[in-house]
């Protein structure tokens, strides 16, 4: 499956077997600066599509990660809590923040695609 995009600035990739991998797009990282701290949610926890989930703190303002899809945490990136700057240096590979089990799978349909992202960030 192809990356999709919610409209509070997260991608959404599928790994297969309804679990996905979820961090901030490159626009919501050139919009908060270099990042300094952020704070993950704990294996196990639940999340709602529309719930603040994680919160990310840059030089310029502090913002949340904000769930694009409901289910269950399965793994966080804990390599944020001490390198931060992994979002700055590669938000779309290796400053992943969450893996989720969805526990809702359409909810990735009203999701945009890449090109529908483009066109809402230049809005």
């Amino acid at each position: 499956m192809s990356i999709k995009f919610s409209e509070d600035h997260e991608w959404i990739q599928s790994q297969g077997d309804d679990l996905v991998v979820i961090g901030i797009t490159d626009f919501a990282q050139e919009q908060l600066g270099d990042l300094v701290y952020v704070e993950l949610p704990e294996v196990g926890d639940e999340c709602s599509r529309g719930e603040n989930i994680s919160v990310i703190e840059s030089v310029k303002a502090a913002s949340d990660l904000v769930a694009p899809v409901s289910g269950t945490i399965v793994e966080v990136n804990s390599r944020l809590e001490d390198e931060p700057e992994l979002v700055t240096e590669d938000s779309m590979g290796e400053g992943w923040f969450i893996k989720v089990k969805l526990s809702s799978p359409e909810e990735l349909e009203e999701l945009m695609d890449e090109v529908a992202y483009n066109s809402f960030i230049e809005e």
